[in-house]
């Protein structure tokens, strides 16, 4: 995290650049959440450079960055957005003329880990973890996990929910997700009587426009990060029995993952799990054929060994 001061020098060196990547992000559509990370990533290289100026940045200053980034412990795919972002704001640049080279180009992606199977829970544990779900707005938080366990959406495609994008009478619901696509996807009844209630009891919006779906205590759209800390909170009361070393790394992501693997479980095709995900390329679904190490006994189970 930066200083008020380091981020003071760096907004007076770059204004022009910053104000112009700013211009260019709104204006190709990139989502808050999106903006904000990318954005943060900027202003981590550009104190890095100690003032230098954007011209005379070439590949190794790119590199050296995402090295010390790399010494500090960040995970592979973290230095791989953190290069996204830094690509993305002299690409920005490039296209807005105020430089004519991306440093950023031709450096590689960090490997990261493949075939490792996502952390989900379980389709037996789903309901306990709705059971987890307490508080003043029990039906509000409820609905969120239901949207992301029962019809696999993404944090970020709860927080931009609108209301006007739910039928109750269709029982429909279209999803704004990544790459700026919509889908329209089906609403399970069970998920539908919750919907119904939450909008029946919707908090009134400070602003009478707010057409967010689900709307915080202080009458705004639920940010991203309330959501997550929502789950978190959630997933500490699920996993409250359990012994420290049993206790597993879920969050609000988890329930997606969790989506994905029981539809396939239950013998959806490839393609439409990949459709009712959003996902643009199917290699990413594929991931979720992984199988559990019950199954893996099981299915070694069926074997009849004769040694005689």
């Amino acid at each position: 995290m930066l200083n008020a001061e380091i981020l003071e020098t760096i907004l007076e060196t770059y204004a022009e650049e910053l104000e112009a990547f700013d211009i260019w992000l709104k204006d190709a559509g990139y989502t808050g959440h999106t903006i904000k990370s990318y954005k943060s990533d900027v202003f981590e290289f550009l104190s890095s450079l100690n003032g230098k100026s954007l011209d005379k940045v070439k590949k190794l200053h790119v590199l050296s960055f995402l090295s010390k980034a790399r010494d500090r412990g960040i995970s592979d795919s973290t230095r791989n957005r953190k290069h996204a972002s830094v690509h993305c704001f002299f690409k920005a640049l490039i296209e807005l003329e105020l430089l004519e080279v991306n440093p950023a180009t031709g450096i590689k992606k960090s490997r990261t880990e493949k075939n490792k199977a996502p952390v989900f829970l379980d389709e037996v544990d789903l309901p306990k973890f709705m059971k987890s779900v307490e508080g003043k707005y029990r039906n509000r938080n409820l609905a969120i996990f239901l949207l992301m366990a029962y019809m696999g959406l993404r944090v970020g495609e709860v927080h931009s929910l609108n209301v006007g994008d739910y039928n109750s009478q269709r029982s429909t619901i279209d999803v704004f997700g990544k790459g700026r696509k919509w889908r329209t996807l089906p609403v399970p009844t069970a998920v539908r009587d919750v919907l119904d209630e939450v909008l029946a009891e919707r908090i009134e919006p400070r602003k009478s426009k707010e057409e967010a779906f689900f709307i915080s205590q202080q009458g705004r759209r639920l940010s991203i990060r309330t959501i997550q800390l929502i789950a978190a909170e959630t997933f500490d009361r699920f996993q409250e029995n359990e012994g420290i070393t049993r206790k597993k790394a879920y969050s609000s992501h988890k329930l997606r993952h969790s989506f994905a693997t029981m539809m396939l479980r239950k013998g959806a095709d490839l393609r439409t799990v990949q459709e009712l995900l959003g996902h643009s390329s199917i290699e990413t679904t594929t991931v979720y054929t992984h199988v559990t190490n019950r199954e893996k006994e099981q299915a070694m189970a069926m074997l009849e060994i004769d040694l005689s």
